[in-house]
């Protein structure tokens, strides 16, 4: 991994958050991800199951993580499967997890090979009650692809059908939604690797520059930094292509006069940061386009000043609802009557800001969260409003990533990385 080694106290943590919320005698099992296979023997690269991740720290493919708090040998009640490697792996794919240096990796003392994980879990099903599955219930997930947890959760079912069920994904949830001191300074470290990309741009971006050309400063900085790449496939979207909300094609050529809306980021240690910039092409803006980047820039200050704890998400939504409202008035984009005769389930202010203002995040750019759970310290959300004008040909959204703090406004991870118009426009020119 390009990655610094993380500290497997983080690690340790977690399992224990998970395995108090656990029923009585029960285990519960995690599973990698697959390495996906694109045609012929060609793969996309691996990438881990951020739940497994989050528990243990195994960043490898064909991998199981077994929880049994209440098992009756001590050694039982945490275990690690693991591939077994071998000298033939070395020199064709490179170094695999050891026993020992899973143990480093991990806490977890009791490693065995992947082909003993039946004959084990056949002894601890013996003395089990239920067994915690690990579905995806995320908000925005559509899983077409059968996954490695799907074909076990199915093989389990089959072979084990008198244990009752639980899920793990509840649990999960709450737990991973509220971040340790050491995964805000992993997604800080993100950041960090993601303003070091953007004021690399800035002095970079001319007129008729390829938007492809962006992405590749980008992905030079973001990798040359210990990162694995875009935390999310890149938006960068000149002129027009700024309306259109996950625009990824990047291969147009950006024109003196336009922006460039830039919904880009990186990863670190399987991470996120999740960033929006929108900059102008010819290194100045417009009167017309500093109007409408300040109207989204106030929106996205009083915005951020909402995310203290005990905030509902929904509720919070309603309330930018109103700011934007207010700014697209005194932009001439909305009249009173268009407010007045709105239809409350598709407000007037939609027609220019159709999508949300903040989303968790963490290991996941759309990170877990209970939305229809009160906010809590610790909590790591975007705040990114958006105008989106196609009849003048451009849109804005600006965006950064915040924690929730115990008391006052929330801390700014990207605080660092150049908002203000005079700082783009100085840095553009320098």
């Amino acid at each position: 991994m390009k990655y610094h080694p993380i500290d497997r106290q983080l690690f340790i943590k977690n399992r224990a958050k998970f395995t108090t919320q656990m029923k009585p005698n029960s285990v519960a099992i995690f599973n990698s991800n697959d390495i996906y296979p694109v045609s012929a023997d060609s793969t996309l690269p691996f990438a881990q199951h951020r739940d497994i991740f989050y528990l243990s720290g195994v960043d490898q493919e064909e991998s199981i993580l077994l929880l049994f708090p209440d098992a009756p040998y001590e050694n039982q009640r945490e275990m690690l499967f693991l591939k077994e490697t071998s000298e033939h792996i070395a020199i064709w794919e490179g170094e695999k997890l050891t026993k020992d240096r899973a143990f480093e990796v991990s806490g977890i003392k009791t490693v065995h090979w992947l082909q003993d994980f039946e004959k084990v879990l056949f002894e601890l099903m013996t003395y089990s009650d239920t067994i915690y599955i690990n579905t995806n219930e995320h908000y925005r997930a559509t899983v077409e692809t059968e996954t490695r947890e799907a074909r076990f959760v199915k093989w389990w079912k089959e072979k084990y059908p008198a244990h009752a069920v639980a899920k793990s994904n509840p649990i999960l949830q709450r737990i991973r939604s509220v971040k340790e001191t050491e995964e805000l300074d992993l997604i800080q470290n993100a950041c960090d690797i993601t303003e070091k990309g953007f004021r690399r741009l800035l002095p970079f971006v001319k007129p008729n520059v390829m938007e492809y050309e962006i992405e590749a400063e980008l992905i030079h900085e973001f990798i040359r930094n210990r990162s694995k790449g875009f935390a999310y496939t890149p938006i960068i979207a000149s002129g027009n292509n700024a309306n259109v909300l996950h625009y990824i094609e990047n291969n147009q050529q950006c024109k003196a006069g336009d922006l460039i809306l830039l919904d880009v980021a990186a990863e670190y240690a399987n991470y996120s940061s999740d960033l929006t910039r929108t900059i102008p092409v010819s290194g100045r803006y417009s009167d017309r386009q500093k109007a409408v980047y300040n109207a989204v820039l106030r929106v996205k200050n009083e915005a951020t000043n909402m995310l203290t704890p005990g905030t509902i998400w929904k509720q919070y939504h309603v309330e930018v609802g109103k700011l934007m409202t207010s700014e697209l008035l005194g932009l001439g984009l909305l009249d009173k009557a268009d407010v007045q005769n709105e239809n409350p389930d598709w407000p007037a202010y939609k027609k220019y800001f159709m999508h949300g203002t903040s989303h968790h995040m963490g290991l996941d750019t759309h990170d877990y969260g209970k939305l229809t759970e009160p906010m809590q310290a610790n909590m790591v959300f975007t705040v990114e409003p958006g105008i989106y004008i196609p009849a003048e040909g451009f849109g804005i959204r600006l965006e950064d990533n915040v924690v929730i703090q115990k008391t006052g406004e929330p801390f700014n991870l990207m605080r660092n990385i150049p908002i203000e118009i005079e700082e783009i426009e100085s840095l553009m020119n320098s």
